[in-house]
């Protein structure tokens, strides 16, 4: 009898191989190679020979986030852009946002991601922020040749955040004493266990200058991604106001705020997006496309090699974002409270 249940159970494990070899092999090969396969699904047929491609960021900015097919956020971005610069039927992106922002380096790289793609391929990029673009989702917007928003898009939150916790005062109420051995004086300087009167304003001076230092970036970012003179596209956008920076303090603003303040070119939707990638394109159809990597042997072991760390956990009462502590953010602070 077990003998018996034990072939059926290879023919059953052999028989799902065969499937997923057949997945696996559906995908069409579009990177260099060969080694890369990925499905190219049809969102909108219009009978056309030209395509539009359709990238989406959903979801906190991270570079430890994976995918299904191992990929983190910024890899899957990457590759999906370069399927979209190598296929010649393609003559534009539409880049969907609905993102509260998250890692400095990660906004960073898929900003560099879109802009390099406009520089070395004839393909316009149109942002459209869904119902959340702010932070970082407005960092990875702003080198985009064209950006639609809703009237009621929650963006803007132009700055940087490093958020953490002090538990030093309830480590002393329960007990618990730290011991530090350090290299030098400002080794735990960003540690959660230090006392606020141990912070010394040098410290202070240090977190703080390495902020300034960023958003100075993120603002160089948004000054030159609404240069309309070097994005050189037809038609009329719209410029930042000449008092925009007195709006990148943090704040949130709807979409017709950033419309109001040159932060955004148009107010819509999708199909808004879709017509001005049209008229950057200048083609008068396309069909909607999007890449998605069909799951096959390779991705499914990576999936089978993945085991859950055990961890011992306390529970403060309160829900923390899962964040990483020492980084910086383009955060919106909806996401921190």
């Amino acid at each position: 009898m077990w003998f018996s249940l034990f072939l059926v159970g290879c023919l059953l494990l052999g028989g799902f191989l065969v499937v997923m070899l057949a997945i696996g092999s559906a995908g069409m090969s579009l990177g260099s190679g060969g080694t890369s396969y990925v499905e190219e699904v049809t969102l909108r047929d219009n009978d056309s020979k030209n395509k539009v491609a359709v990238i989406d960021l959903a979801g906190l900015i991270a570079s430890f986030s994976v995918d299904a097919s191992g990929n983190n956020m910024v890899e899957s971005i990457r590759r999906q852009f370069k399927w979209a610069r190598e296929d010649d039927d393609v003559k534009a992106v539409l880049f969907r946002i609905n993102s509260p922002g998250g890692e400095v380096l990660a906004s960073d790289h898929i900003y560099e991601i879109i802009r390099d793609f406009q520089d070395e391929c004839n393909k316009p990029v149109v942002a459209v922020m869904g119902a959340l673009a702010a932070s970082g989702g407005y960092y990875v917007a702003a080198p985009c040749n064209w950006i639609v928003a809703h009237e009621l898009t929650i963006t803007g939150s132009i700055g940087v955040i490093m958020h953490g916790y002090n538990l030093r005062n309830l480590m002393d109420k329960i007990g618990v004493r730290p011991m530090v051995f350090k290299s030098g004086k400002h080794k735990d300087m960003l540690s959660y266990d230090k006392r606020e009167e141990d912070i010394t304003p040098e410290e202070r001076q240090m977190v703080q200058d390495l902020i300034d230092e960023t958003f100075g970036r993120f603002k160089k970012i948004v000054r030159e991604g609404r240069d309309l003179e070097r994005r050189n596209k037809p038609g009329e956008g719209k410029a930042l106001d000449d008092d925009w920076e007195d709006f990148a303090d943090g704040r949130i603003l709807s979409g017709t705020q950033a419309l109001g303040q040159g932060f955004v070119d148009e107010l819509g939707n999708l199909d808004t997006g879709t017509d001005q990638a049209l008229n950057l394109a200048g083609i008068p159809d396309a069909d909607l496309i999007q890449y998605r990597e069909p799951l096959n042997l390779a991705n499914l072991f990576r999936l089978f090699g993945k085991s859950d760390a055990k961890a011992i956990k306390i529970d403060l009462g309160v829900d923390l974002p899962k964040l990483k502590s020492g980084r910086l953010y383009f955060l919106s602070p909806l996401l921190l409270y």
